[in-house]
């Protein structure tokens, strides 16, 4: 279960304060998969970071009673200057799995052979793409969140990438950003739809849905 109290996260530019959540209280379920909606700007992938704890709100509390990822495929974490191998380590130790263990399943999993040993400031967008999917799945969340399901690498390793995913999910649940309905509807069975920093919450996706979809009419 993730539990939002009285959420409450805005940016300022331009002395234009934008309010992503506005005091939202909510709670996300275990034992369900949710799709999160929203226009182009409403704010769900900072909601993401929120619930991921990659970035923190201005006010209110988020609890945490399961074990959630960050979101899928996400490199913005890596140290540019140390290798993939050292990043891989790093975050190991943070979760508590096994040094080796990962770095050996990122390894086989990410294909970057000796680049695995260069800092990551010197990989392209395909190399970190796959660096990050790697670590995604070497660890074990019961939550995993997920901003759009983007294609990774050639159409082999766009395989491997889904049946993995696809181990991964059976015994987890999803909170999954997309722009694609059916996407959602694959994957989802609840949804939370985000418009001026409300946060509405649906028992059935195809609810969910619907209000999107009359959003954009």
């Amino acid at each position: 279960m993730i539990q939002f109290n009285d959420v409450f996260k805005f940016y300022k530019t331009n002395n234009h304060k934008k309010v992503v959540l506005d005091h939202v209280s909510t709670v996300f379920e275990s034992g369900w998969s949710y799709g999160l909606l929203g226009v182009n700007g409403a704010g769900k992938s900072t909601t993401l970071r929120i619930l991921a704890g990659t970035e923190l709100p201005n006010s209110g509390k988020v609890r945490r009673s399961v074990r959630v990822s960050w979101p899928l495929g996400f490199a913005g974490g890596f140290h540019p200057l140390m290798t993939g191998r050292d990043n891989v380590h790093f975050v190991a130790r943070i979760y508590g799995h096994d040094v080796r263990q990962v770095s050996n399943f990122v390894e086989d999993f990410s294909e970057l052979g000796d680049y695995l040993d260069v800092p990551v400031k010197t990989y392209s967008s395909g190399m970190m793409a796959r660096l990050a999917f790697g670590l995604s799945m070497a660890i074990e969340f019961d939550c995993y969140l997920v901003d759009e399901i983007t294609a990774v690498g050639d159409a082999r390793f766009q395989a491997r990438c889904h049946e993995a995913f696809a181990r991964r999910r059976a015994n987890a649940d999803l909170i999954i950003v997309s722009h694609s309905m059916g996407t959602i509807k694959d994957y989802c069975q609840r949804g939370a739809v985000l418009v001026d920093g409300r946060l509405t919450m649906f028992d059935s996706v195809d609810q969910a849905i619907e209000m999107y979809n009359r959003m954009n009419r």
